[in-house]
């Protein structure tokens, strides 16, 4: 299913998550309006890694960011293994993998259409709505 948000498509594989597509859309919805900071939906990762990865990043707070460098410590890992479970996440803006920076606090990449561009206006609509 690909949903357009913020001028970019996020691919959500329909078959990882356990909600109805008109659910999936409306959540996405209500999070682009800055209504919603989180998602209620079951994501089954592709693989056990992957679903280390999957939940760290599901803990990393709205309007906030951490590092592959963070996750990679706290999961016990490289922080390249971590990047690259980023990039099989199957449900992007559901498990927040556009919270996940450099080291250095660059975006390096985003899986999605849109790439960077698209992380950076995430995490810029983030930090508009968060609550203070």
């Amino acid at each position: 299913m690909d949903l357009a948000l913020f001028g970019g498509t996020v691919r959500i594989d329909a078959d990882a998550v356990a909600a109805a597509p008109a659910d999936i859309r409306s959540q996405v919805r209500a999070y682009e309006r800055g209504e919603r900071p989180t998602f209620d939906v079951d994501v089954t990762p592709p693989t056990p890694f992957v679903g280390e990865v999957l939940a760290a990043m599901s803990v990393i707070p709205y309007g906030e960011t951490r590092t592959y460098g963070d996750l990679a410590a706290d999961l016990g890992t490289a922080p390249i293994a971590v990047g690259r479970a980023c990039g099989r996440n199957p449900a992007p803006i559901l498990v927040p993998c556009h919270r996940v920076v450099a080291s250095d606090g660059s975006l390096r990449g985003y899986s999605e259409p849109g790439g960077v561009a698209l992380k950076r206006r995430l995490l810029d609509h983030e930090r508009e709505t968060a609550p203070d």
